[in-house]
């Protein structure tokens, strides 16, 4: 029976003032009983308006329609037909802007959370199905994966579907990238990027680690040793900062060096842990995307009293999800809209005591379309503040650029691909940040999926 409430089924949550001293998992996803009443309000649309808006092109109306009636496996296996990585999405994926979009249930009332019951599926499979990956029989051809982040996992997955012998090389100890080092264990826990990774290896894929191409290898030698093709997932880790004086004190970090401290290196657990983080009791973060939210939510976690993000735009402008801003609201992140950092203050000792701003009114629209923020003389004034985080954005490492030949880029750095991966160089893919700039997971998976086709035409073209 169709469910025509138009509210979707409410998903569990830890209490705020709770989860804002751990870090385990905020959602606690839906029983059996929620995906069943929720997967009921989806109308099964003939021409499945949902599925234009899913990078990976997940057959969602089948999924749910099978989750509906209680066939969780065969749902989870719809899936993964073409999503690699479906608990991780159902958790991460910006689906209020994608497939949720274009729910037609969302014209009178809300979306079906395809989210949340693509989340229910992976989670119930990997709880009651233990079943062995079936490798497809190899065809000799072996192919090569820089980075293992979800472009680079997306890809290497679709192609040891397709026969080939796939290895990925990445730079830190453990794979997963922007998985593991970047996205909080309050948002995605560690533990179940593993458990993807490991359904990875047993399709064949290889994963090798602390291997940093452009200087443990590079592009030229993996093709001598024999790859046919190279797929560039390396991210975009380099941290850009905001130019303003008091960028080089103590108690400054980029957003990647304090989430890899917290995350890669298991700060949380200080002293446990050897990697600690100076968290004081004021701590300043300057941005309003998804990494700003997440180093706000962790510095609270980590006991700050007063966690600040500063903003140089109005709350309608933020780019981060609507739900990690309500997540990070409920949790006491004390918001400074229309506010923009004019320098950092430090102290005799070199350490960060303050944050100088002035007040921003928004003027007419700049080239993003957005209006530009425009200082308002006179509101110049402190916070205070004992540490300041930077999270404006990121660009791709320089290093395989600089030591790959006949490899074009942009002037922010990024490779130039086509939408099928293809580079300025034969035989080199590239696809997700280290195209784009920083984006969303599932875009670079998408970006992954549709290189790892155009390796394989590639690679067959060439008989």
């Amino acid at each position: 029976m169709a469910n025509m409430s138009p509210k979707k089924v409410p998903i569990p949550e830890q209490d705020p003032q709770v989860r804002s001293r751990n870090f385990s998992e905020v959602s606690l996803g839906y029983t059996e009983e929620m995906a069943v009443e929720e997967a009921q309000r989806c109308l099964n649309c003939k021409h499945k308006p949902c599925m234009s808006g899913c990078p990976v092109n997940v057959r969602i109306p089948e999924f749910i329609t099978l989750i509906a009636a209680g066939e969780y496996e065969k749902a989870y296996e719809t899936i993964y037909e073409t999503n690699s990585l479906p608990a991780i999405c159902g958790r991460v994926c910006p689906q209020e802007t994608q497939c949720e979009q274009k729910c037609v249930r969302g014209i009178k009332g809300e979306p079906v959370a395809i989210g949340r019951l693509e989340r229910f599926a992976a989670d119930w499979y990997m709880e009651n199905i233990r079943r062995a990956a079936v490798k497809t029989p190899r065809n000799g051809k072996k192919v090569a994966v820089i980075g293992s982040g979800p472009a680079g996992l997306t890809c290497a997955g679709d192609l040891a579907k397709m026969g080939y012998d796939v290895t990925v090389f990445e730079a830190f100890h453990k794979a997963g990238g922007v998985l593991v080092y970047g996205i909080p264990e309050f948002r995605l826990p560690k533990d179940l990027v593993k458990k993807e990774i490991e359904a990875l290896k047993a399709l064949g894929v290889e994963i090798r680690t602390n291997m940093v191409i452009g200087k443990t290898l590079t592009i030229d030698e993996l093709f001598d040793e024999g790859y046919e093709a190279v797929f560039i997932g390396s991210g975009a880790g380099l941290p850009t900062f905001l130019g303003i004086p008091g960028e080089n004190l103590n108690g400054v970090y980029s957003a990647n060096e304090f989430l890899t401290r917290i995350n890669l290196m298991k700060a949380y657990t200080f002293p446990q842990s050897d990697t600690p983080v100076k968290c004081g009791r004021n701590v300043a973060v300057v941005g309003g995307g998804n990494v700003a939210m997440d180093a706000a939510r962790s510095a609270k976690r980590l006991g700050a009293e007063n966690v600040y993000i500063v903003y140089r735009r109005s709350e309608e402008e933020m780019p981060a999800r609507v739900e990690e801003i309500h997540h990070a609201k409920e949790e006491g992140i004390i918001f400074k809209f229309l506010t923009n950092p004019l320098r950092i203050l430090g102290d005799d000792k070199g350490w960060v005591c303050g944050m100088e701003c002035v007040n921003m009114d928004l003027g007419e629209p700049d080239a993003s379309g957005r209006r530009r923020p425009v200082p308002i003389e006179g509101s110049e004034h402190v916070i205070d503040v004992d540490i300041a985080i930077i999270a404006i954005g990121t660009s791709p490492n320089p290093l395989i650029r600089s030591t790959t030949s006949g490899l074009d880029t942009n002037k922010w750095g990024c490779i130039v691909a086509d939408e099928n991966g293809r580079t300025s160089r034969e035989g080199v893919f590239a696809g997700g940040d280290a195209v784009t700039g920083a984006a969303t997971v599932i875009l670079a998976m998408g970006a992954g999926k549709n290189a790892a086709k155009a390796m394989d035409e590639y690679i067959k073209s060439k008989g």
